[in-house]
């Protein structure tokens, strides 16, 4: 196929998961619901396949919190897949009561707006569209290169990204680091990318790039 022929599209994430403008009364109503006191922090990993996603890399990170920062944190895994190997990792870690699965659900922004991390350190993920929904909602990302949307976190400054080749330790730094260290107002932040970023308008660009080449078509003789 001629280079001609292809076309880069946005991404074309849903508009519902940017932070609304009563952000902080459903990031309460949520952090109470789920008995997050003010201090706690809460991590998330949000996606089917768990171990494409890196589970087993986010709970050694989470291992790697020691004392009072531990006891602090929790981790949040929201999708479809098998759960029993990694609580087994959980347990053998010493971490199994601080990390908590749940099955797919429908209410992910809420998740996105009540969470203090979303972290992704993927083993390979051709696009990771949960990261830019993470970033218009407010949250920042620690997630690894081998994401094809990882460049937006690097250019917005809206979290981590950790280089190939991967290395646990870089993991384990980088996640006390956004936790417990770093103080940006990731919220100011994900607002600017949600409204000046083109991130949203895949189907509306393909069908135009589609009538255009309709156009353009000629009727072989």
């Amino acid at each position: 196929t001629p280079d001609s022929r292809f076309y880069l599209l946005p991404p074309g994430i849903r508009r519902d998961r940017i932070a609304p403008e009563d952000y902080g009364e459903r990031r309460a109503r949520f952090r109470d619901e789920w008995q997050l006191q003010s201090g706690d922090k809460l991590v998330l990993l949000v996606g089917s396949g768990f171990r494409t996603k890196g589970l087993d890399r986010a709970i050694e990170a989470l291992a790697s919190l020691d004392g009072d920062l531990l006891r602090r944190t929790r981790l949040m895994v929201i999708g479809q897949d098998k759960s029993e190997p990694f609580a087994a990792q959980a347990r053998r870690l010493g971490v199994e009561d601080r990390v908590q699965f749940l099955q797919g659900r429908d209410d992910i922004p809420a998740f996105l707006w009540g969470a203090d991390l979303l972290i992704h350190p993927a083993y390979r993920e051709n696009t990771g569209t949960v990261l830019l929904e993470s970033m218009v909602a407010g949250l920042p990302v620690l997630t690894t290169d081998v994401c094809g949307y990882a460049h937006y976190v690097t250019e917005q400054g809206m979290g981590l990204v950790i280089d190939s080749p991967f290395e646990q330790a870089a993991l384990n730094r980088a996640l006390k680091c956004l936790l417990f260290e770093r103080e940006d107002d990731w919220r100011a932040r994900g607002a600017k990318f949600a409204a000046e970023s083109d991130i949203y308008s895949m189907p509306q660009r393909a069908a135009q790039l589609i009538v255009q080449g309709e156009g353009r078509a000629t009727v072989p003789s």
